[in-house]
């Protein structure tokens, strides 16, 4: 997933795929739509258009499941909430409002900036929503081997 930059999805896009991904496979139109309480319609619209983008696998009759790409989209995107709000959490807002507040605006982060503050915060592994992982960041090993000489 190197070549994404963060910005390749809409907000609302966005709280698709990272549901799709919390829910595992085979997400029926209608289990979207209730919890987003949105119209199945406007459902069946913007994941189609996932899927034509590669993100999502439709079966029909079955519901909707992450493709690879999707999956890899999804930790990245997990990811950078759990960064910003971990940051936010720092600067004095509570776990809740760090998740609440991030919500509106981590569609609008890129990747580039993701791994630059997950960098100056010394790459953490606990976030204030959960574990924090760093196979995206593009951590530099030697450097760290450095330190452990």
């Amino acid at each position: 997933m190197d070549d994404i930059t963060g910005l390749e999805l809409s907000p609302r896009k966005i709280e698709y795929l990272k549901y799709l991904f919390e829910r595992g496979d085979n997400v029926r139109t209608t289990e979207i739509s209730n919890h987003m309480n949105v119209d199945p319609s406007t459902i069946t619209k913007a994941i189609n258009e996932l899927a034509s983008s590669g993100y999502v696998n439709h079966v029909p009759y079955r519901g909707f499941s992450l493709t690879e790409k999707g999956k890899d989209y999804a930790h990245f995107l997990l990811r950078r909430h759990r960064i910003l709000s971990l940051m936010l959490n720092h600067y004095g807002l509570t776990a809740e409002e760090s998740c609440a507040e991030v919500a509106r605006f981590e569609g609008y982060v890129s990747k580039k900036a993701i791994n630059a503050i997950c960098d100056s915060m010394g790459h953490p592994t606990i976030g204030v929503c959960g574990r924090i992982e760093h196979d995206s960041c593009n951590l530099k090993h030697e450097h760290h081997e450095k330190k452990d000489e």
